[in-house]
């Protein structure tokens, strides 16, 4: 058994200390964009196949919005004339683009050919918002995004708030994980000047990006992963605007988020793959993108080894555990009183974290005072489900997306 311990120590201090040195060295980063004076001549690309459902308020939230969008710019992507989604699109006078190529089951081949067609029609946009449509927009979205894009950024996303949260706990844990990845981490690569983590939609490209790639080349299971680790390599400059706020749909079946949370590992695995080598061939002292270039190397590599010590830990526990069922019950009950003591502290160590979240994000995140003492119980338990996600996601020979039933 200590020969066990050693080892998840020891796994877990070489994660610290290696999420330490990478927070230390990548501060050093100076990634800021040179002042673009261009147009406002925005579109906006929603992707949505069989989306009737819910298309509706985010096209009324578009026509609403205080910045005015001209209809015919707001593009809806489907896969057939028969979805109701198109009948809904051309009530609110935006257009529908039909695709041709369903064999190519992807977001991002949706947006790639949506794109190509609006180039093909020779239409230049200063910049290109991304949607799923279940969103909806703050009224003040565009008008707050605008000063991030004349201060020249290249790509920034909006904040990403819950607009079914209370519904439902596993929605409120779902929509707390994007409270991670936006208030926790992106919120201080904003300060350093460091490439942003994009989740999801509700962000924007330059027009200029656009027509250079003559597509949207982004077409793996975690597109969004995928354009993060691009814009990192090629010092595209990228922020999040806490200001410019979108509500976006959580699953509220437990099902459906392992289904979902295996694709996202699966995807931002397979996006390493293509990437790494790259990302630390790239890595350069002199390069003012080189803190964010050494971050995105680093990844989630402090994790692994604290989650794979605490793994080690628990195997070894319940190992010892079935050994001794039946033949040393004073050293059973040691373990049994051992295991139960490591949930405890696993569990109130992840209680604290959901609250560092829930109280950074304050009244800002769309869930009521019941919802978040409700979540603070519950997210350590969604945490630790991450762990049979990546087992599932790294040992299926192959990860499909699945559709997710969205609410009315």
């Amino acid at each position: 058994m200590i020969i066990f311990r050693i080892i998840s120590i020891t796994s877990i201090v070489i994660g610290f200390i290696i999420a330490i040195i990478n927070s230390i060295i990548a501060k050093k980063n100076n990634n800021k964009p040179r002042r673009k004076k261009v147009g406002h001549h925005f579109c906006i690309l929603i992707p949505a196949r069989d989306e009737s459902k819910v298309i509706e308020g985010l096209l009324k939230s578009i026509k609403m919005q205080s910045f005015k969008v001209n209809m015919e710019d707001v593009y809806v992507i489907v896969e057939s004339e028969n979805d109701k989604t198109v009948e809904i699109a051309k009530s609110y006078k935006a257009s529908v683009v039909i695709r041709k190529h369903l064999e190519l089951q992807r977001k991002g081949y949706a947006l790639d050919e949506a794109v190509k067609e609006i180039l093909a029609k020779k239409k230049h946009y200063d910049a290109y918002f991304i949607f799923d449509a279940d969103n909806i927009l703050d009224k003040d979205f565009i008008k707050n995004m605008i000063p991030t894009f004349d201060n020249g950024y290249d790509i920034a996303a909006g904040y990403r708030n819950c607009k079914n949260g209370n519904k439902s706990v596993v929605a409120a844990a779902s929509a707390l994980t994007f409270s991670l990845v936006n208030t926790v981490f992106n919120k201080k690569k904003n300060k350093e000047t460091r490439n942003i983590t994009f989740s999801g939609t509700g962000f924007y490209i330059r027009g200029y990006l656009i027509e250079n790639w003559k597509g949207y080349p982004f077409h793996s299971l975690t597109e969004d992963y995928e354009l993060s680790s691009y814009a990192t390599l090629n010092n595209l400059t990228t922020y999040y605007n806490t200001t410019s706020v979108f509500y976006d749909e959580q699953p509220t079946k437990f099902k459906n988020t392992i289904n979902q949370r295996v694709r996202w590992i699966r995807g931002y695995f397979d996006v390493r793959a293509m990437y790494f080598k790259k990302m630390v061939k790239a890595i350069d002292k002199n390069d003012k993108n080189n803190g964010s270039k050494i971050d995105e190397s680093v990844g989630i590599l402090p994790y692994i080894f604290m989650v794979l010590g605490l793994v080690v830990w628990f195997l070894a526990l319940v190992f010892f555990i079935v050994y001794n069922l039946f033949l040393n019950k004073e050293v059973l009950r040691t373990h049994v009183l051992e295991l139960a003591i490591y949930f405890v502290l696993l569990y109130l160590a992840l209680f604290v974290m959901t609250l560092v979240i829930v109280i950074m994000e304050g009244n800002k995140i769309d869930l009521s005072l019941k919802m978040k003492i409700k979540v603070l119980f519950y997210n350590p338990i969604f945490m630790i489900s991450y762990v049979p996600c990546a087992i599932k996601a790294l040992t299926s020979k192959e990860v499909k997306w699945t559709r997710v039933e969205h609410g009315n």
